[in-house]
């Protein structure tokens, strides 16, 4: 059998963008393996997203230097919008996700995250002046169609319906800071590379998380039972770095659109994850409610105006990673 480093370019891209899309949807299991370790108070979100981002913060670190060391300062017009969009796309979103699965499933949660997307065209069309197209409001229809299926489900198998919308609102809340952020890095990127603004947005998301972790919990929280610590650690190495790195690579093989198209495997294999290893409920309603959901963003990804992929990832950069 020949060894993956005969592989061509193409058979790598793709085994790297189902690596990427692995590492992206086991988050949330993580995030829920974490809450679930006995102890007398569960961890928290705030410290567990606190512990994600400070094991993550070397490597960005490290990017960050080596992408901006030969470059120019950035201007205090670049600084602005590189903080606002890592508040919005690292710190915003992660912190609303990590709440509102404390209170829904892995299987819900990655399907409502997951339309970022369309968020992504109600913003443009709202705020940016932009049109949407048939296919686009088809897209919108599908995905938000297959939402209220799985939301019907979790609602019926839950004991505590309130929980269930709480927690959806939550979701929901961070799709919506992730579409801000997705529909203004655009310029960012184009401006500064993916590898610099990406490492740049990740150390803003950082430092404000570790603040809002000083300001509302007490230095002891830090001290979690060993398991909550490799939770956090998987979280950082395989569904942040990695995934971020896998992308790039694979988009250098085969290109972003392929690239994108694979990660919409996500859902699917969190449901999967969710049910194998979080014994979460499965149903045909579930299913149709994740089916309907692929179809809106596979429907969106077809789009006869192409995103450059300077927006997702250049050749030689760095991807952005997928909605927290």
């Amino acid at each position: 059998m020949p060894s993956w480093k005969h592989w061509p370019a193409e058979r790598i891209g793709l085994a790297l963008a189902v690596l990427a899309a692995l590492g992206f949807s086991f988050k949330a299991i993580f995030v829920k393996l974490a809450y679930a370790v006995p102890q007398a108070t569960p961890v928290d979100s705030v410290t567990l997203l606190a512990l994600r981002m400070a094991f993550s913060l070397p490597v960005f670190a490290w990017v960050g230097w080596r992408a901006s060391r030969s470059l120019a300062s950035l201007a205090r017009r670049d600084w602005l919008l590189v903080i606002a969009l890592g508040l919005l796309g690292y710190y915003g979103a992660s912190i609303l996700d990590f709440i509102g699965l404390q209170y829904i499933t892995a299987s819900l949660e990655r399907l409502i995250l997951f339309t970022y997307p369309t968020l992504t065209i109600v913003i443009g069309v709202l705020f940016m002046g932009e049109r949407a197209s048939r296919r686009e409001i088809g897209s919108l229809l599908l995905s938000y169609a297959g939402i209220g299926l799985a939301f019907a489900h979790d609602l019926h198998v839950a004991g505590d319906a309130r929980a269930v919308l709480i927690g959806a609102g939550f979701v929901f809340g961070s799709a919506v800071s992730y579409a801000f952020y997705q529909a203004g890095s655009e310029p960012a990127i184009r401006t500064l590379g993916a590898a610099r603004f990406t490492a740049l947005a990740m150390l803003v998301s950082t430092v404000a998380t570790l603040a809002h972790f000083i300001a509302t919990q007490p230095v002891a929280a830090l001290a979690q039972p060993a398991p909550v610590y490799l939770h956090a650690l998987g979280m950082a190495v395989f569904s942040t770095v990695l995934p971020v790195f896998m992308t790039s690579a694979a988009i250098r093989r085969i290109g972003a659109a392929r690239t994108a198209l694979i990660g919409n495997l996500g859902p699917m294999l969190t449901i999967f994850f969710g049910c194998w290893l979080l014994n979460e409920p499965l149903s045909w309603w579930q299913m149709a409610g994740a089916g309907l959901v692929l179809a809106g963003v596979l429907l969106i990804s077809k789009r006869s105006k192409p995103v450059a992929a300077s927006a997702v990832a250049p050749p030689k950069g760095l991807a952005a990673s997928k909605a927290g």
